[in-house]
């Protein structure tokens, strides 16, 4: 007898294909396991690698602070930085509040304008200082009180920076409250200091303050320039300048009134 044809053959293998598994399971996937077992898997491996990172970061000692550096000082030491500072050395880098840094040293070392904390992996901390400049200084006791470009006072020195001038208030007290306080007269000779041009603002002394509207200059050689107020300064430094070229052997400038300035040999 004939064996069985090829259609025949084809049909009764795609029966047999078409066969469940012993365990009941589609054909094709007896060995794919369940959805649910996978994601189970994938959590249980993600899982392992926070603990694992997070034990890295917080109780490990690979990445804890092991050194500080310290840049932009001029005055300031990098020890007296570094000490104000008080970074936690020996935790975890990651946990460390940079913030909280930067708010230290600004308290404990007035002389410090801004300061940039950031974390060196993986074990060190950077401190970026930039300090107050002084503009101006208040003779007092014997020493010399220093006033940065916003009129803050910030430090207290024995001896007078070079080319800083002066700040002279001579305001007359009063028993009522006065019309303009000193931090208010102190804003007006900062900002009088910057709008001096160049060469008057390296020759200037002292800036002296009578009143809101009285401020003048004490020149090197003895020479003297009446400011007048704080307002209109650009166009009263321009003035100034070419008062100076034209009567260059005067002693005494005036240009409180920059559309009608004046100068006088006393």
């Amino acid at each position: 007898m004939a064996g069985p044809t090829t259609a025949e053959r084809d049909g009764r293998a795609q029966a047999e294909s078409g066969r469940s598994g012993p365990d009941g399971s589609p054909p094709g996937r007896r060995f794919q396991l369940p959805g649910r077992y996978v994601l189970i898997g994938v959590a249980a491996g993600t899982l392992l690698l926070v603990a694992g990172g997070t034990w890295v970061l917080y109780g490990s000692h690979w990445l804890r602070v092991e050194t500080v550096s310290t840049s932009g000082t001029d005055v300031l030491t990098v020890a007296e930085v570094e000490r104000a500072a008080a970074v936690p050395v020996g935790s975890p880098l990651v946990s460390v509040d940079t913030g909280a840094i930067g708010e230290r040293l600004r308290q404990r070392l007035p002389r410090i304008d801004t300061v940039e904390v950031t974390r060196s992996w993986p074990h060190g901390i950077g401190l970026e200082v930039t300090e107050r400049q002084p503009v101006l200084l208040i003779e007092k006791g014997g020493k010399f009180i220093e006033v940065d470009s916003g009129g803050t006072r910030f430090a207290t020195v024995g001896k007078a920076p070079k080319g800083v001038p002066l700040l002279k208030l001579t305001v007359e007290r009063s028993t009522g409250q006065p019309r303009f306080p000193a931090d208010r007269l102190t804003g007006e000779a900062v900002q009088v200091r910057s709008e001096l041009p160049g060469k008057v603002a390296a020759d200037t002394r002292a800036i002296r303050v009578r009143s809101y509207d009285s401020i003048s200059l004490e020149l090197t050689g003895g020479r003297t320039v009446m400011w007048g107020s704080g307002e209109d300064g650009a166009a009263k430094a321009r003035a100034l300048s070419a008062l100076m070229k034209a009567a260059p052997g005067a002693g005494h400038f005036d240009v409180s009134a920059p559309t009608a300035p004046a100068a006088s040999r006393s």
